[in-house]
């Protein structure tokens, strides 16, 4: 039986011969995406911002003002919607009560539904929920340290594990995958929730893992090549683990594809940034924190002092291109 294979054995394509291309559109898509969040903002949902949210579903698309209109005269302050997903869904955000607590804030959601139903006949209501602002502030703390507990540790780790530039390299990569998030969310206003904190963690969580395994094979080559130049050894690196990147993104994308037909809008958002985060973690593995350790000037040399003290330095040595020789550490 033939094995299925994405990417053809003994690939030799120059990806640090454009690294300063990729740096610089790098650069280019993150200030857009920074200025992008600081310009239009989050759609936070009610996890970060507290109050009611009430999400609807019309049997027909529906005039949004109409739905304000329906809610402004029901007096339980000003509310705030938002078509989500099609424009028969409409998610309605509404002030919690100041006194009365959990008792008054159902009294609201009672009183919107029935306003909306005798108003709307066959509307339907499939999730609302209720956060005071307490909890809303320590979510958005929480959520936040989570974030950068996650990227600062990784990049520790990577210092630790390998030579200094590969954490420097590994925080510059997994901060750029953050903050494209951060800049789609902003550009298409959905809803930025816990979930997506989720999946935020989930995508560094990938990301570090497909660096990692490009990060291990240029040490390893940097052990074993070490009059090998620095450019072609990263590339060499980088096309032996390519089989393996290509294979294990467009899996995880096949099953997020299927998850974001069928899911449901719940988990839309998500499914969303799962799959950007797919995306821009295997653009900067490939073309960004793999050539940035080349500007950052780690050379062979440096593997190859950590390794004598450790006692374990290799005798293997090719200092010509790939297609020299192909005798070892080709290992998809």
């Amino acid at each position: 039986m033939k094995l299925l294979k994405l990417v053809p054995d003994n690939t030799n394509i120059g990806f640090v011969a454009i690294r300063h291309w990729a740096f610089a559109l790098t650069a280019l898509l993150t200030v857009l995406a920074v200025g992008a969040t600081a310009y239009k903002g989050l759609n936070l949902g009610v996890d970060f911002v507290g109050g009611l949210m009430i999400e609807a579903k019309f049997p027909q698309n529906v005039e949004t003002d109409r739905v304000r209109a329906t809610i402004g005269r029901l007096g339980v302050g000003e509310s705030s919607l938002q078509q989500f997903g099609d424009p028969k869904t409409v998610q309605i955000r509404l002030p919690l009560p100041e006194q009365g607590g959990a008792g008054a804030a159902n009294a609201v959601v009672e009183k919107t539904r029935n306003a909306m139903t005798a108003e709307f006949p066959g509307v339907t209501f499939s999730r609302y929920d209720t956060v005071s602002g307490k909890v809303s502030g320590e979510l958005i703390q929480n959520g936040v340290l989570a974030v950068v507990l996650a990227i600062v540790g990784i990049a520790i780790f990577s210092w630790f594990r390998y030579e200094w530039q590969f954490g420097v390299s590994t925080f510059v990569a997994i901060v750029h995958d953050v903050l494209m998030t951060l800049g789609f969310f902003a550009v298409t206003q959905l809803e930025f929730d816990l979930n997506i904190i989720a999946a935020v963690l989930t995508i560094v969580g990938y990301s570090i893992n497909d660096k990692m395994v490009i990060d291990d094979r240029i040490r390893e080559n940097m052990r074993k090549y070490r009059k090998m130049d620095m450019k072609a050894l990263i590339d060499l690196s980088v096309n032996e683990t390519l089989p393996r990147t290509v294979m294990t993104s467009v899996t995880v994308m096949l099953a997020l594809g299927a998850l974001l037909l069928f899911g449901g809008h719940v988990l839309r958002g998500f499914t969303a940034a799962m799959m950007l985060g797919i995306i821009v973690g295997t653009y900067s593995s490939v073309y960004v924190s793999s050539s940035l350790l080349i500007t950052l000037g780690l050379t062979p040399q440096a593997a190859e002092k950590k390794a004598a003290k450790k006692g374990y330095a290799g005798t293997a040595e090719r200092v010509g291109p790939r297609e020299a020789s192909r005798d070892d550490g080709a290992r998809p």
